[in-house]
C-alpha cells in the first residue's frame, strides 16, 4: 500500500520539490493537488495524474489521505498544518513553521493531540557537506568552538517564485518576514544542527534595502550567542545580485571548516597543522536553473511515517529555529540584545 498524499500549494516550493520527489518516491502516490489559482492546480493534477482542488478544506473532506506537504505563504502554514492534523493526516510543512512562537505550539500540540507526525522543511541538514562537517564536530575533530560565519543570499525570490515580483514574499500580510524568513531560518536551522547547541542572545540588523515596493526586509545580519559562549554571525539577503551563497565556516581550536565555500570542494577542512583535507560530496540544492532537485526531505518524511519514527526536524526543532528569528526581530525593534 502507497502512502496517499496530497499538496497544498502549487508554486515554486511544491513544483521543483515536493511534487517532483514525492513522484520520485516509490512508497508514495500523489492523489490529489491544491491552489487558490485553479490554472496552476489543474496543471499540477494533470502533469501528476491526481485531483485538482481551489480549497483545502474541501481536500481534506474529500480525500482519504495519509500526509499533506503545506507549500503556502507563510501566514497559512498554521493554520492549514492545523487542519490537515485534525483530519487525520502528517504534515511536512515549508520553513518558516509559523509566524509566531504561538502558532507554533497550537501547531504542535494538535500533531501530539493527533498523533501525527509533524515536520518542518528545513533541506539544509540533508546537505551532505552539512552531515559531514556535523560529524567532524560532534566527535571532537576540530576541537572547541569559537566562532562561525554564515550567509545565505541571492537575487531575491521573484526569480524563483511563480508570481514573480508579484510574490507574496514581498507582502507582510501574507509573508510576516522576507529575507529572514526566507533564508535567515534555514542557516539558524543549520547552525544549531551543526553546533549542538542552543542560541541564548541575538542582535539582528534588520533592512529594506534592495526591493522596491515591499514592506519586508531584504538584508539582515544577526550576531549570535549559544550557551557555551559560541559567537557568530549570520547574514540573510535578496540582494546577492551576481551568485548565490549559501556559504558556512566554522572556526576551532584544532581547524576551519569551509562549508560550501568553494565551487569544487563543498568541504574543506583546514587543520592547526597546516593540513587541508578537500571532501566532494556532492552539490547543495539550489533556486538556480539545473540546481539539484533531490532535497532529501521528502524521503526522510516518508520513511518517518513508514517506519514510525521521528523526524530529523519535528516541531519542537521547527519551534526553536524560528524562534532565533523571531528573538532578531525583537532585537531590531527595541535596539537591545534579545533573550532566546
Amino acid at each position: 500500500m502507497k502512502l496517499k498524499v496530497a499538496v497544498i500549494g502549487c508554486g515554486s516550493i511544491a513544483r521543483n520539490r515536493h511534487l517532483k520527489e514525492y513522484q520520485n518516491n516509490d512508497a508514495v502516490e500523489i492523489v490529489a493537488v491544491c491552489d487558490i489559482v485553479e490554472e496552476r492546480a489543474v496543471e499540477m493534477a494533470s502533469e501528476y495524474g491526481a485531483k485538482s482542488y481551489t480549497s483545502y478544506e474541501e481536500l481534506l473532506k474529500n480525500e482519504e489521505l495519509d500526509a499533506v506537504s503545506v507549500c503556502l505563504p507563510n501566514y497559512l502554514h498554521a493554520p492549514v498544518s492545523i487542519a490537515a492534523l485534525n483530519a487525520g493526516c502528517h504534515v511536512l510543512c515549508e520553513k518558516p513553521m509559523a509566524t509566531s512562537k504561538e502558532e507554533a505550539e497550537d501547531m504542535i500540540n494538535a500533531a501530539t493531540a493527533a498523533n501525527k507526525k509533524l515536520m518542518i522543511a528545513h533541506n539544509q541538514r540533508f546537505v551532505p557537506s552539512h552531515a559531514k562537517a556535523r560529524e567532524l564536530i560532534a566527535n571532537g575533530e576540530i576541537g572547541k568552538i569559537y566562532s562561525f560565519r554564515t550567509a545565505f543570499g541571492h537575487g531575491g525570490p521573484e526569480q524563483w517564485s511563480v508570481e514573480g515580483e508579484d510574490s507574496w514574499f514581498f507582502k507582510k500580510d501574507q509573508a510576516f518576514i522576507g529575507a529572514m524568513g526566507d533564508l535567515g531560518v534555514h542557516k539558524a536551522d543549520l547552525l544549531r544542527f551543526l553546533l549542538g547547541e542552543e542560541f541564548v542572545e541575538v542582535a539582528g540588523f534588520i533592512e529594506t534595502s534592495a526591493k522596491e515596493n515591499t514592506d519586508v526586509d531584504d538584508n539582515a545580519v544577526c550576531i549570535l550567542k549559544t550557551e557555551n559562549g559560541i559567537i557568530g554571525t549570520l547574514a540573510a539577503s535578496w540582494a546577492y545580485s551576481a551568485k548565490e551563497d549559501n556559504s558556512t565556516v566554522i572556526y576551532g581550536e584544532k581547524a576551519i571548516l569551509r562549508i560550501e565555500d568553494d565551487p569544487k570542494y563543498s568541504l574543506i577542512v583546514q587543520y592547526k597543522t597546516g593540513e587541508v583535507v578537500n571532501y566532494e560530496l556532492g552539490g547543495i540544492q539550489s533556486n538556480a536553473e539545473g540546481g539539484q532537485t533531490t532535497t532529501h526531505t521528502i524521503n526522510h518524511f516518508v520513511d518517518a511515517i513508514i517506519e514510525d519514527t521521528e523526524p530529523l526536524i519535528n516541531g519542537e526543532e521547527g519551534k526553536k529555529s524560528l524562534e532565533v528569528i523571531l528573538g532578531a526581530l525583537e532585537s531590531m525593534k527595541t535596539k537591545q540584545f534579545a533573550r532566546i
